[in-house]
């Protein structure tokens, strides 16, 4: 890569519902136990990662709560909302009013869930992770790939950027991470959307009992996605989580969103790296760090951002001064 690119976020964890069990997974709470934030707490994590210099609000739940969820569903109700998405909608809003690029990551999402929401995103995102039927998304609640990328077609058809991955070590073999990479390589040459894929190794926690893959596996991995994918789709690896250094000359040109002021909540027991140490790996490197938004640049570019998006990175005020010297922008 001629440089490593990454994104200032802070992280906010709308809700901990979900309506699946993945046993590799350490973010969902059950029915009774789980989160929500409220309006005012996630304004204020917003005003937070603002007065840090973060350009990225990055939403996380997961998947669309179902009816076991009563609690969730009751205080949505009370504050003017019949969906998670609808909810969302208002917050990704508070976002742009705090000077911050929404970049949500709701799991599966149809079509409909999907427009509510595109115009005040400036990109959105799902993993992929493996289009194997595997025992990791097993449980009475089962994960489907073919819902996953029904949710990247839908981000194709409404011309949404659009970021997917690979979680490797879930169960999956080498055919299926190739046919996983070829199935978002068929998606994009169809739509032209997904800036980025993740690839990302499955990490010990305390609900997965799947071993970290070896350094090997995942320098195959990364090698496989960027001969696979087409040069404008970024290879990323989580700084936070793989060997990072070590896959630096296997394709890898994106160190995701990393946060000076919100953990990683997906992955508590893995902290983000400080900006120095981004530094340091790209100088191991020998090319530059360079900082973008959550919207790849040749989106703006080509004019493929909403109207509120556009009007956010054209703004005389310091928040578009902030989005604009994260690229090059006339």
């Amino acid at each position: 890569a001629d440089a490593l690119t990454y994104a200032r976020n802070v992280f906010v964890p709308l809700t901990t519902a979900c309506r699946y069990t993945c046993t590799y997974c350490t973010y969902f709470d059950a029915p009774g136990e789980a989160s929500l934030l409220s309006p005012e707490e996630v304004r204020e994590m917003l005003r937070t990662g603002a007065d840090a210099g973060c350009t990225e609000a990055l939403f996380t739940f997961g998947d669309d709560p179902d009816e076991r969820y009563t609690r969730v569903h009751e205080q949505l109700a009370d504050w003017g909302h019949d969906s998670i998405h609808s909810y969302l909608r208002e917050v990704c809003e508070i976002a742009l009013e705090e000077g911050l690029l929404p970049h949500s990551n709701p799991g599966d999402q149809t079509r409909e869930q999907m427009e509510l929401v595109a115009d005040v995103n400036a990109s959105m995102g799902v993993m992929l992770e493996t289009t194997a039927d595997v025992d990791a998304h097993a449980g009475p609640r089962r994960k489907s790939p073919g819902q996953r990328l029904a949710t990247i077609r839908n981000a194709g058809e409404l011309d949404v950027p659009f970021t997917t991955g690979l979680l490797v070590g879930i169960g999956e073999d080498w055919r299926d991470r190739a046919e996983s990479l070829l199935a978002i390589r068929e998606l994009h040459d169809r739509y032209d959307h997904v800036q980025e894929v993740i690839v990302q190794n499955v990490v010990p926690n305390e609900r997965s009992r799947f071993e970290r893959p070896s350094v090997e596996t995942m320098r195959r991995v990364v090698a496989m996605a960027r001969v696979a994918l087409p040069d404008e789709v970024s290879v990323q690896v989580p700084p936070n989580l793989s060997p990072t250094r070590d896959l630096l000359d296997c394709g890898v040109d994106d160190l995701g969103g990393v946060s000076p002021v919100t953990d990683d909540y997906i992955n508590p027991d893995y902290a983000w790296p400080a900006l120095r140490e981004l530094e340091d790996i790209a100088e191991s490197a020998g090319v530059p760090l360079r900082e973008r938004l959550p919207v790849y640049e040749r989106f703006v570019n080509e004019g493929r951002v909403s109207d509120p998006i556009r009007a956010a990175l054209d703004a005389d005020d310091e928040a578009g001064e902030r989005y604009r010297s994260a690229m090059d922008y006339p």
